[in-house]
């Protein structure tokens, strides 16, 4: 698997993970179905850390609901730190 396609999946699984926080938002608002925990912590468990950080943050959405912000946090260590590991790794 080349770099490029890497990157290109990396891109669109927090583009999915943003559009999933800002869509369960907007049904938060306006009193609609909403998307589940599950799914939105599984869209960052599966790279999309970075873009439910950045969403949540942005559109100021689970940013107090509890067991779900610390989860969410210890996904985003965990994938910090595995990405310091691996370029530790391949800079030598």
């Amino acid at each position: 698997m080349t770099i490029l396609a890497l990157s290109l999946g990396f891109v669109a699984i927090n583009l999915l993970t943003v559009f999933a926080f800002a869509h369960d938002k907007a049904r938060a608002v306006s009193g609609g179905w909403r998307v589940r925990e599950s799914t939105l912590l599984g869209l960052a468990m599966v790279g999309g850390s970075p873009g439910a950080v950045w969403a949540r943050h942005r559109l100021r959405h689970k940013t107090r609901k509890q067991p779900f912000a610390t989860c969410l946090d210890l996904i985003a260590m965990v994938h910090a730190g595995l990405a310091v590991g691996l370029a530790t790794l391949l800079i030598g």
